[in-house]
């Protein structure tokens, strides 16, 4: 407490690289196969990574250009639908409050502690999202740096390694060198399978919204997809705006979503998902729902992102010092051979070959 003027300057210059640093590694991970694929094909490093930028250019205009006026589009009706919108939900609301006198005392006390729990999750929620706008929009001008990044980590992520554990020698070092293999591995099985996963949900819930004719079908497809980044919650959070506008549409739509998103769920926790990820991370489900709530409060909604992927670091990191303390362990207390006490008792050295 008395020195942190010292430790202030080093937590400025972590504020300031962060944001570049975790969008760089993001485009490195979801990027380095295509280069590992170019470069077995005798492509020098260079040119890889010119290939590689000019593809991500190609892919974000087509992008772009395909969807953005669709989503100006949908987004242009949803403001001016907004307050016919907020006027239809807040008579949802007074429906469900007037059936609710009908039922008896006790579970209208459970309902009035349900109500109390989701309004505070969603303002939570909208207060997480709201952080993370103003902190994404204060960074804005730190997004050039991304770039930069991501360019020196596909030129030179061999080096990143052995600046660390040439430090070390002996086993100690061989431990350092597996232990920074197994980090990458988890990052890359990670980020590579939650993007892919998170893609390929919401291509099956918009084509899902489409068939059902829902109104901004391409908005909530696109929130789906960011909000399937989060493990195991995400999918739920995502399902409740396509929920409410459903029942402002036609109330029958709410069946509609509800089977669409338990489809997309069910292929995904059997098919996309075992594949994909198979048990790289091994994370229980209720430690993920803890990790989330906690990594939420500590660093809002940016912690919610990255809290189980800093778990997983976290988790390689205690398992493999539990492993080697065990090697050592098991080398401490290992049996001599009697024969060879037997020998040496004798006078002869134990490998004499007598």
């Amino acid at each position: 407490m008395e020195i942190s003027f010292i430790f202030a300057p080093i937590i400025i210059i972590i504020k300031a690289i962060i944001l570049p640093l975790l969008l760089g590694g993001v485009l490195y991970y979801m990027t380095e196969p295509i280069q590992r694929f170019l470069e077995r094909r005798n492509v020098p490093r260079w040119g890889s990574i010119l290939l590689i930028l000019v593809g991500l250019v190609v892919v974000l205009g087509i992008f772009i250009s395909i969807i953005g006026p669709q989503v100006t589009k949908q987004v242009n009706n949803f403001v001016e639908n907004a307050p016919t919108l907020a006027k239809d939900f807040d008579v949802m609301k007074d429906k469900l409050l007037q059936q609710k006198e009908d039922l008896p005392e006790k579970l209208q006390e459970s309902i009035d502690s349900a109500t109390d729990s989701l309004q505070a999750i969603a303002v939570k929620f909208g207060k997480w999202v709201v952080q993370f706008l103003q902190s994404f929009f204060q960074a804005m001008f730190l997004l050039v740096l991304v770039p930069f990044f991501f360019i020196f980590m596909l030129k030179d992520h061999e080096k990143f390694a052995p600046i660390i554990y040439n430090f070390f020698s002996g086993e100690r070092r061989e431990w350092v060198k597996k232990t920074l293999g197994d980090i990458d591995n988890v990052l890359r099985s990670y980020i590579q399978g939650q993007f892919l996963i998170s893609a390929i949900l919401a291509t099956l819930i918009f084509v899902g919204y489409l068939i059902l004719g829902l109104q901004y079908s391409l908005l909530l497809a696109i929130f789906a997809l960011f909000m399937n980044l989060v493990p195991f919650i995400g999918p739920w959070i995502a399902v409740a705006p396509a929920l409410i506008i459903a029942y402002l549409q036609d109330p029958k739509l709410v069946i509609g979503v509800a089977i669409v998103t338990l489809v997309a769920q069910q292929i995904d926790s059997n098919l996309i998902t075992p594949n994909v990820m198979g048990k790289s991370l091994d994370i229980h489900p209720l430690t993920v729902i803890t990790i989330i709530l906690a990594a939420g409060n500590i660093a809002g909604f940016v912690g919610i992102i990255v809290g189980v992927p800093v778990y997983a670091v976290g988790k390689v990191i205690v398992r493999n010092i539990y492993e080697q303390r065990r090697k050592i362990k098991h080398a401490a207390t290992k049996n001599v051979s009697p024969n060879a006490g037997s020998i040496a008792r004798k006078g002869f050295p134990p490998n004499s070959g007598i």
